[in-house]
Order: C-alpha cells, then sequence, then structure tokens
C-alpha cells in the first residue's frame, strides 16, 4: 500500500510535469520550434514529366506576442530560402483569438511582409475563415471584399475565390483552382440555419478545362468529399493539426469529419495535404505540433 508521503510525492512530481508541459505548449513550441514538412509525391490525373515544388503557408494568424512583424518575416525569409517553383498562402491571416493577444499587427504589414515573397510562378493566395470572421464590415454587408483581400492585392498577391489561373513551366500547364472559404459568414439572428460559406466548387473547377491538370486550393479540408477526381491535388489548412497531437492524434478537431482531414497526407480520390499551419487560433498553445511551412514536391504521375 503506498504511503501518505510517497503519494504527495507522486501528486507533487506530476504537477511539475504538468506545469512544464504547459511551459512548453505556450512558450517553446509556438514560439521557437517552425519547421520543414516535406511531401514528395505522385500524382494521378498530372502530367509524368512536370515536376514541380510548392510552398504552402497557412494559418498564420498575424498578432503580436504570438505572431509579430519580425516573426512573419522570418517565415518570409525561410520560404524563399527552399526556392519553390511556386508559393500558395491558404488563409487566416489575421489574429484568431483577440483575448491572449497583446496588439493586432495591421493588414498593411503582414501583407507588406509577404510581398517579399518570391518564386518564378508567383505567390497566390485563397482566404480563410478568420479573414472573414474578423472583418465587421463584410460580415454586415453579407459580401466582400475584405480588408484581408484588399491588403493581399495592394501588395501584388492575386486572390481566387472561385477563380482559377493558369500556369505553365516547362512547357507544360497546369492550373491553381482557389475555393471561396466554406465558413466565411457567422451566423446571426437573421442566418439561424448555420455558418454559409462563398464556395461554389462547381464553379471553380468549370474555369479549367476537361482533361487540364489542377490543384485545389481549399482553406477548410471539409470539402474533400466533393472534390471530383479530376483534381490531382488538394492543398488545405483551418485545422492546425487540431494544436495538440498525442503520437498522431488530436484530441480536438475544427472538422465535421472528425480526424479523418486532420492533418497531413490523405489520398482518396485525389490526393490531400492539410497544413498545420504557423500561427494559433482560439488559444495560444501547440503540443505535438510545431509551426509549420509546408513544401509539396510532386515527381510525375503516379499508375494507380
Amino acid at each position: 500500500m503506498i504511503s501518505r508521503r510517497r503519494f504527495l510525492q507522486w501528486l507533487l512530481s506530476l504537477g511539475a510535469v504538468g506545469a512544464a508541459a504547459s511551459a512548453y505548449a505556450v512558450a517553446v513550441e509556438p514560439l521557437l520550434r517552425r519547421r520543414v514538412t516535406r511531401y514528395d509525391l505522385k500524382l494521378r490525373n498530372w502530367p509524368n514529366d512536370l515536376r514541380l515544388t510548392i510552398a504552402a503557408l497557412s494559418d498564420v494568424h498575424a498578432c503580436r506576442p504570438w505572431m509579430d512583424i519580425d516573426h512573419v518575416h522570418s517565415i518570409v525569409d525561410e520560404t524563399n530560402g527552399l526556392k519553390p517553383d511556386v508559393i500558395v498562402l491558404l488563409g487566416d491571416y489575421v489574429a484568431g483569438m483577440r483575448r491572449f493577444v497583446t496588439g493586432v499587427v495591421p493588414s498593411n504589414e503582414w501583407s507588406k511582409s509577404f510581398a517579399s515573397l518570391k518564386a518564378p510562378l508567383g505567390v497566390h493566395a485563397i482566404l480563410g475563415n478568420h479573414d472573414w470572421w474578423d472583418d465587421r464590415g463584410a460580415q454586415a454587408r453579407g459580401h466582400g471584399p475584405t480588408i484581408a483581400r484588399l491588403a493581399l492585392e495592394r501588395a501584388g498577391i492575386p486572390v481566387y475565390e472561385n477563380d482559377a489561373v493558369r500556369l505553365q513551366k516547362s512547357n507544360q500547364a497546369f492550373w491553381l483552382a482557389g475555393l471561396g472559404d466554406q465558413l466565411a459568414f457567422v451566423p446571426s439572428r437573421s442566418r439561424m440555419s448555420g455558418r454559409r460559406g462563398v464556395d461554389d466548387l462547381a464553379a471553380t473547377l468549370n474555369k479549367v478545362p476537361d482533361g487540364d491538370p489542377v490543384i485545389l486550393l481549399a482553406h477548410e479540408p471539409d470539402i474533400m468529399p466533393q472534390v471530383p477526381e479530376r483534381v490531382a491535388l488538394v492543398l488545405s489548412g483551418h485545422t492546425h493539426g487540431g494544436q495538440v497531437r498525442l503520437f498522431g492524434w488530436s484530441p480536438v478537431v475544427p472538422s465535421r469529419f472528425g480526424s479523418r482531414y486532420a492533418y497531413g497526407h490523405v489520398r482518396e480520390q485525389c490526393d490531400l495535404i492539410v497544413s498545420g499551419g504557423l500561427g494559433c487560433s482560439i488559444m495560444p498553445v501547440r503540443f505535438g505540433m510545431p509551426p509549420e511551412i509546408v513544401l509539396v514536391s510532386i515527381a510525375g504521375a503516379r499508375t494507380a
């Protein structure tokens, strides 16, 4: 039988471990442990001889102290150092945890930093739910453009909402398609049916000729079951990998599909990569899910 003294020692040890883990999750991993996560893929419906590298930045959530402008600058410098063919920004540039920030990073500051991103095939962006939710004007009007979109466009970065662009590398053409956000409008008394999006997948893909290779940018990965096989790859963010991830499992994932699209590489009717993101949302905590820049290398077509 355990003695009272031994039991108290065990409780104190457990408390010390918990305090250390909490301090790490708040002060170390979100701020000091950024990584580059690399995926090497062969895709269906992709030209066999078209090799492409894509750097994806998602969920920056610019704010002080968790993602100040110097931190954003360092992300931009590291991304440029990877020398990708194309850079995509997957949404949620604004803060998503107002109660825990000491200051907002203005849109003209983070967008100016993104203007320094460089890639031969350009920098291309979509918006995330927080870029809509934090814009009271857009919420009241029931439509954009949002402050985040205007800031990116002033910085020379095109923003795609149910739109697509044709790009070319080594005389091979492919398309980037950007889906409007699926959770753009917060419910109000006049809209009690749930969050309403501005996404239109059919209209987006109708802008891509049949048979042409296409990569879809979609902030929330929940669109995945609706994506047709003609799409070679979907790139998403939003989930942050749950922000807390233990042995490949996240206790809380902001998705109606639970852990199905929580993080990483998923292969269903097409391939999906879900970024763990760079900033924090709701709570300034990361544990087992460091901030990441995603680098996808496409080596050509797969046979099955």
